[in-house]
């Protein structure tokens, strides 16, 4: 069902592969590449935050867009990725005490090595942004705060409505993802029609998530990680990627690529990255992943397409 999507050569020698899914849909909406089942089940973790924003835009939240970027980040849990969470949760009547989504340290390798030894919280960890995003819509709407996790909560229902308008197809299972909240399955394909419908469609709501992505990619996951870091490569690019090796990017004309890597490691994201926007016409400096002997390159770490 999956196919090598990257390999790593040493000497000439092929010594370790990456297998998975990947799709690329050109701007008429065509497939330009598919490689193995992209209709195959899997959970697209963090990368369809900006659908999941979405609808909590459409529910009536309100905010600015470093704010609702936050929303739809993964963020590195730097002092401002923290602070920006705080105003959400403030600007809703809240506090740090009302997050549930699971603990963490920071991700960000900066932010984690200033943590240090102190206690794991809810608003260090990547999700906190999503989660104030998902109280603050809680309280608009005058909904229960304290279940707004469940998978019958009215939030999590529109949520789920929301991905469904958008990857055009029912969702069939639905898992816990890492940070508490609901988790829905769907496929490598359904996630990238999702991508490429939020950058075409006229709909306000889309845009309006489309754009505070797009002008805080430092918000997204952190200043020189991968996310963020192919933001700033490509004026008008928004990545997301998710835990477990999916990543989601979509550009204005409605070129879209999504992947799934099945040994769920990151290390190949670059390369394949750079192959596939290649494939769409675009040039991206750096993202080569060399193989050292003793020091010296002796190979490459590269996409197989």
């Amino acid at each position: 069902m999956s196919v090598v999507l990257a390999q790593l050569v040493r000497s000439g020698l092929i010594e370790s592969t990456h297998s998975g899914y990947l799709i690329l849909i050109g701007p008429d909406g065509s497939d330009l590449l598919t490689l193995g089942d992209v209709d195959a089940e899997m959970y697209p973790r963090s990368a369809i935050k900006s659908l999941q924003a979405a609808a909590m835009v459409r529910l009536g939240l309100v905010l600015n867009d470093e704010q609702l970027a936050l929303v739809c980040a993964s963020h590195g849990g730097t002092e401002r990725h923290q602070e920006v969470a705080l105003e959400i949760l403030k600007s809703a009547g809240l506090s740090e005490l009302d997050l549930q989504n699971t603990p963490d340290r920071p991700i960000d390798r900066k932010a984690r090595i200033s943590w240090g030894t102190k206690p794991v919280t809810s608003l260090a960890a990547n999700c906190s942004g999503k989660h104030a995003g998902m109280l603050a819509t809680c309280v608009v709407n005058g909904w229960d705060v304290k279940t707004y996790r469940d998978a019958d909560h009215p939030l999590q229902i529109a949520i789920a409505n929301e991905i469904k308008d958008l990857i055009g197809q029912p969702v069939s299972r639905t898992s816990v993802d890492g940070c508490g909240a609901p988790l829905f399955s769907m496929s490598t394909r359904s996630i990238a029609v999702a991508a490429r419908k939020m950058r075409i469609d006229s709909d306000p709501v889309f845009k309006k998530v489309i754009s505070a992505c797009l002008k805080h990619p430092e918000m997204i996951l952190a200043e020189g990680a991968f996310d963020t870091r192919m933001m700033r490569a490509v004026p008008g690019l928004l990545v997301k990627g998710g835990a477990e090796s999916v990543m989601l990017a979509s550009l204005a004309d409605g070129s879209a690529i999504a992947w799934k890597i099945s040994d769920g490691s990151n290390r190949a994201n670059g390369p394949i990255m750079k192959a596939a926007l290649a494939k769409l016409g675009i040039t991206i400096e750096g993202e080569v992943v060399d193989v050292l002997g003793g020091g010296t390159v002796v190979g490459s770490l590269s996409a197989t397409f």
